[in-house]
């Protein structure tokens, strides 16, 4: 049985560099993008106060989104499964780690991944915080284990 890795990606070219490695380091392993797309990022400016705005940001955040994992299979030369979810990224880097069912899908949980990449820190500014703040909190609560690149 082939080994599963999780790989959670932000759009960063730091994330890309995680996925590089994870391919590198694991080349038989079935590797796994996942992008989550956070609604507290909504809260930034994009409700704009009209109807409809929630709808708006939402699409355009899935848009983006299906952009980034677009983008980050086709940095290695295998293939990648992706996976888009919504939800807090800690939370559900977790919970996609342990084997929770994509959203949406009916039925049992899935199999777990058996292991979990991460970039240490991806976007800038603000984000970046958070971000480093979401790959300390998958590393203190993970039942996996992690490798952080740098």
């Amino acid at each position: 049985m082939s080994k599963r890795i999780l790989v959670a990606v932000d759009g960063s070219e730091e994330a890309a560099e995680a996925l590089r490695f994870a391919a590198d380091e694991w080349p038989d392993a079935d590797l796994t993008a996942l992008h989550v797309i956070n609604p507290a990022d909504s809260a930034t400016g994009a409700d704009g106060g009209f109807p409809g705005a929630s709808d708006q940001w939402y699409e355009s955040a899935k848009q983006r989104g299906e952009r980034v994992l677009t983008e980050v299979s086709e940095i290695v030369d295998r293939d990648v499964e992706t996976r888009l979810e919504v939800g807090r990224p800690t939370k559900t880097i977790l919970g996609v780690a342990g084997g929770e069912k994509p959203v949406g899908e009916d039925g049992e949980d899935g199999e777990p991944f058996d292991h979990l990449v991460l970039a240490s820190r991806g976007r800038t500014g603000l984000s970046r915080v958070l971000l480093g703040s979401v790959a300390e909190g998958v590393v203190r609560r993970a039942e996996v284990p992690v490798t952080v690149v740098r």
